[in-house]
């Protein structure tokens, strides 16, 4: 059984980048009998399921496609199979085969294959467009454009921790961002809150998130790193331009999370399904004063803690003239103690969408995070 999942790798490395799903499918054709091959992917809002080539997207909650998305497990059902297509739990999709016989060796290949497939999207997508343009429905504005091309992902998982964020209005995102990145020791986590409109508030966070990239590469503490961010920003906008954003680094191995609160979004944390909301010391954003000297507070978390930041865009959100607001907030984060990261943050944007009924139109981000333990 191995030999069909060696030869689909082989296929993978050497068909030409905009061909990986059909040079995967002339394998599955000769291996498994399968003729009918498409790669479904999750579209930006996380609500649509869209074809790479040909079909119509599938938006249907209960559709085998979509519970194979949200369960990460393959659905085999008349004859077909509906395999997650996800690679460091980065869920890029699903893959749709037919005919599969529903054995437990062959599902457990092609789960193998698709999972083949996820790490090769990876690989070639900087370089060809065809798998982002596939999977937008509807164009994206320049200023979304540059801001989703920012992000690292929108999921991670690891034996110590799963993470997951979304930014809202997705087609239409200005200045929210998110960046992560871990080391295996270390995890930094770093959320903004934009200002500004447009591609104007695009390059105002790109600014700064490329800002902490460059100081966190060098080794700087967090403190340095907001120092660094804020002192480009203000060396180019003066102070006229400004942004909020909360820094986190979480050390791995204990558990203590180190942050600074730079004018930040809202930080809370579900603890035995209640919400506790850390008191954070509040500083300025990043690029408003000259030479400003950051400060970093520390507290531990505990295991099974479940962290939400949120930006103002979430609790400004207004649907009938009231606002989402805080008790709103509170009571919805209760309810996703048993979701997986993405699955809590994409609830938390539809009820969002359902309040203000429609899509937001400030922007919005919202990051979780689990902390499952010390990591081995």
């Amino acid at each position: 059984m191995n030999e069909p999942v060696n030869e689909a790798r082989r296929a993978l490395n050497e068909t030409p980048a905009d061909r990986v799903v059909g040079g995967v499918g002339e394998v599955l054709a000769r291996s498994y009998g399968i003729t009918d091959v498409e790669l479904y992917q999750v579209d930006y809002r996380l609500a649509e399921l869209l074809p790479l080539t040909e079909g119509d997207p599938i938006t249907s909650p209960g559709h085998p496609a979509w519970r194979a998305f949200d369960h990460q497990s393959p659905i085999v059902s008349d004859g077909s199979a509906w395999i997650p297509v996800t690679m460091r739990g980065e869920r890029r999709g699903v893959l749709y085969l037919s005919p599969v016989a529903d054995e437990a060796e062959v599902v457990a290949a092609l789960t193998d294959i698709a999972t083949a497939l996820a790490h090769e999207l990876a690989a070639v997508s900087p370089g060809t467009d065809v798998y982002r343009a596939a999977r937008r429905a509807q164009r994206l504005t320049l200023a979304a454009e540059m801001q989703w091309d920012l992000l690292p992902g929108r999921s991670r998982i690891r034996p110590s921790f799963s993470l997951a964020g979304q930014l809202e209005p997705a087609y239409a995102v200005r200045g929210d961002s998110f960046d992560w990145s871990d080391d295996g020791q270390q995890l930094w986590l770093s959320t903004v809150n934009g200002s500004g409109e447009g591609v104007a508030a695009s390059l105002l966070t790109s600014l700064a998130t490329h800002a902490l990239r460059n100081a966190r590469r060098a080794g700087l503490n967090l403190a340095d790193q907001a120092a660094l961010a804020d002192q480009a920003l203000y060396d180019l906008y003066r102070g006229e331009q400004h942004l909020s954003a909360l820094l986190m680094q979480l050390d791995l191995r204990s558990g203590v999370m180190t942050v600074v609160d730079a004018g930040s979004p809202r930080l809370v944390i579900l603890r035995g399904g209640d919400v506790i909301e850390q008191p954070l010391e509040a500083q300025f954003p990043l690029g408003m004063f000259e030479a400003t000297d950051y400060q970093e507070q520390k507290f531990p978390l505990e295991v099974g803690d479940r962290i939400f930041v949120v930006g103002d865009g979430v609790l400004e959100a207004t649907g009938q003239h009231t606002r989402y607001g805080e008790t709103a907030l509170d009571r919805f984060l209760r309810r996703t103690g048993p979701m997986e990261p993405l699955d809590a943050v994409r609830s938390l944007i539809g009820d969002l969408r359902a309040f203000v009924a429609g899509d937001l139109v400030d922007d919005a981000v919202v990051v979780c995070l689990d902390w499952l333990g010390p990591q081995p």
